[in-house]
């Protein structure tokens, strides 16, 4: 196992002010409550607009497809958002631009609501999902940053739990509320938080100004390196699979498993649950290792799925083995979100929002490749299968990346300057 040269540091030492360093707990505890907050909001205007289609549809006269290109357009702004805000806004002070981005997502949800006519939603949906991929990457540095490296993970996963406490209790208030009230108070409620999130930024955030800022042609620098591309391939490829299940989880269920209509919501529920105990164990698993972190996961998910596939008929076997699947597929997220901050170097800010649109990218690539195997003849289990020769293709990229990573650099490569452990 190779160790770090005489008088190298990693890029955290390097990053580690004595000012992140005397921030209190309370401090850093009230700073991440507050990102995830902002976490949670957006997971909840991602996700709400899925169950109130049809809703929208007659609002507006349009046929349920139509109003599907809403969900489109809110990840189109994510895929598009990320990479560009984040390498415009690369001067700017990390607090500042936490409280802009989370203004500007208020305001394009607030133009959801106030939306007269379906073109102006498709615009107001997109401008809405622009901040979301820039958002999650500079919260995830700010939590680092303020943890410190031995716990970094673990806060970027609280982060990140934000938007899997959304799928739990935003997701189903807001769809509630719409269903009840009409779908534009779904996302009033959202307006509603994301004002309580710039109000809790601006109390809780420290001035943040020893963390560096770069400059918009280094962040594009993390463009040009093999290791940030390596890594977003593994979260499109690796989650694909979760997408492919998700998306058609509902239809399996009541199709295959023979569950009533009334008992989908538990299975999501506790796929949601899942996905917040993920993220708790992921965040503590990749603060001790991050390469075997994402190989666990990426196992455990090939793992789960195949076991869903051969006992879905199984009404308990299948609503286990949804959490299972929730756990094992989000416990990835905080180490890939470390992964790309460290392969990244001076170019983190771009590199940690590029991670989203790797997810949006897998969100959209799944639930077409699992429609295309459904379409194909083969039923309601081949998402699942799919879904496990998607994970086991993440781990080859992972291998690949590793060596990539020893032959480049003529040695063992190691991650956030501690060795993969993995002897190649």
């Amino acid at each position: 196992m190779s160790q770090i040269a005489p008088g190298q540091q990693t890029l955290d030492q390097r990053s580690q002010s004595p000012v992140a360093a005397d921030t209190s707990s309370t401090v850093r505890r009230w700073a991440i409550i507050a990102l995830a907050l902002g976490g949670f909001g957006i997971g909840t205007t991602e996700f709400v607009a899925m169950g109130l289609l049809p809703n929208i549809a007659e609002s507006l006269e349009v046929s349920e497809p139509t109003a599907g290109y809403v969900i489109s357009a809110y990840a189109l702004g994510v895929v598009v958002g990320a990479p560009l805000i984040a390498a415009l806004t690369a001067r700017m002070s990390r607090r500042t631009l936490l409280i802009a981005l989370m203004t500007a997502f208020t305001v394009g949800n607030l133009a959801t609501v106030l939306a007269p006519s379906y073109g102006l939603l498709i615009v107001a949906r997109f401008v809405a999902g622009l901040p979301h991929g820039a958002y999650f990457g500079v919260a995830a540095l700010v939590a680092a940053h303020l943890a410190g490296p031995r716990h970094r993970a673990k806060a970027v996963g609280q982060v990140m739990l934000g938007l899997s406490v959304a799928n739990v209790l935003g997701v189903p208030a807001a769809t509630w509320l719409g269903e009840t009230f009409g779908w534009r108070s779904a996302f009033a409620i959202v307006v509603v938080i994301g004002l309580a999130t710039i109000a809790a930024l601006v109390r809780s955030l420290p001035s943040l100004s020893d963390m560096r800022v770069t400059n918009p042609m280094t962040e594009l620098g993390a463009l040009c390196r093999a290791q940030v591309w390596f890594t977003l391939a593994i979260g499109i490829v690796g989650f694909g699979g979760m997408f492919a299940f998700y998306s058609y989880l509902n239809s399996t269920l009541t199709t295959l498993t023979g569950l009533s209509v009334s008992l989908v919501p538990l299975a999501l529920m506790l796929f949601g649950i899942g996905m917040i105990v993920g993220n708790v164990l992921g965040g503590a698993a990749a603060d001790r290792n991050v390469t075997l972190s994402i190989l666990g996961g990426l196992i455990m998910t090939a793992v789960a799925l195949g076991l869903f596939a051969a006992l879905a008929q199984n009404p308990w076997a299948a609503l286990i083995l949804t959490f299972v699947v929730g756990v094992s597929a989000t416990a990835m997220i905080p180490a890939l979100q470390t992964r790309l901050m460290d392969v990244a170097d001076d170019a983190q800010t771009l590199a940690a929002a590029l991670n989203h649109s790797a997810l949006n990218i897998a969100n959209a690539a799944g639930a077409f490749l699992g429609g295309v195997v459904i379409g194909a003849g083969y039923g309601y289990r081949a998402p699942s299968v799919l879904g496990v020769f998607l994970a086991i293709a993440g781990m080859l990229v992972l291998g690949l990346a590793l060596l990539q990573a020893r032959f480049s650099s003529g040695r063992q490569p190691t991650v956030g300057g501690v060795a993969t452990d993995l002897e190649m």
